[in-house]
């Protein structure tokens, strides 16, 4: 039984359930246009004055994932708005960015073998595919741009959670490589699954990583990227890492997986994370 919270702090290593927000914000019980078992995977993007937060609905009648969309004006109240995209198969991990005024959605298609580009027109409501990124059988790839390149990572053992593979390109439609140092993660269930979008401050790259040890979506951890090259790469774990933890109560009492963290006007930074109830 996944949902979706929000929670704010001083930087993106040092959050807490927003004391303004009803947590969780949006759960199971939401979805008003398909029957829904539970919600998760939650990103978001900021658009004009509204907040929009994709995320992950399981439909329980075709036992698949669609991807949701709900409404905010100040991120901490949401409105469950529809289901924007739907597949044959299966979707989750619904990764929204901005590029060049576009706005731009990878979501997790495992069925397809291969890592899908969408393009919203309009936004919010609808995406198309764009075009076949990475071939293979890639869980939560995670994007970024960073030093004039874009990067990807992917976890390339869906069900078994422990090998991280990258890859990089000159332009978002290609021509995508792997990295040679890739995979840099493997054999590891604690740090090899992406956990959600991955910060670019300035010069620091950090990537947040599910920890799936002993059991999947046990807690969010972080590692910033001190070295990212087409030829090489290096990280270290941050000292505040687990950043996200189970809290032993309530509707994330179980575990976390997902973080979405954004830096706002204020100076503050508002995330949207999702958390479990394991019975």
């Amino acid at each position: 039984m996944w949902s979706i919270g929000i929670y704010t702090g001083e930087s993106p290593f040092k959050l807490a359930p927003a004391p303004e927000a009803r947590n969780p914000v949006l759960s199971w019980s939401a979805v008003s246009d398909v029957p829904a078992a539970f919600v998760a995977d939650p990103f978001m993007l900021r658009v004009n004055d509204n907040w929009y937060l994709f995320f992950e609905v399981m439909n329980s009648r075709s036992r698949k994932g669609e991807i949701g969309c709900a409404l905010s004006a100040d991120g901490l109240r949401w409105r469950y708005q529809q289901i924007v995209l739907a597949e044959p198969f299966h979707l989750s991990y619904p990764y929204v960015f901005t590029w060049q005024g576009e706005h731009y959605m990878i979501p997790e298609t495992l069925p397809c073998k291969a890592v899908r580009l969408y393009k919203a027109d309009p936004f919010p409501t609808n995406w198309s595919c764009v075009g076949t990124l990475i071939k293979g059988e890639l869980a939560d790839p995670s994007i970024f741009h960073f030093a004039g390149r874009w990067w990807l990572f992917a976890c390339a053992t869906p069900y078994q959670h422990d090998t991280l593979r990258l890859y990089f390109a000159a332009d978002l439609l290609g021509d995508w490589r792997e990295h040679p140092a890739s995979p840099i993660i493997e054999g590891d269930q604690r740090i090899a699954r992406p956990g959600g979008r991955v910060l670019v401050l300035d010069d620091r790259v950090i990537r947040f990583t599910q920890d799936c040890y002993p059991i999947y979506g046990t807690q969010i951890r972080a590692f910033e990227i001190s070295t990212l090259t087409p030829t090489s790469y290096r990280e270290q774990e941050l000292p505040e890492s687990p950043i996200l933890q189970a809290s032993g109560k309530g509707w994330n009492r179980s575990g976390m997986h997902t973080i979405d963290p954004h830096l706002t006007g204020s100076g503050q930074w508002l995330a949207c994370v999702d958390g479990v109830i394991r019975e």
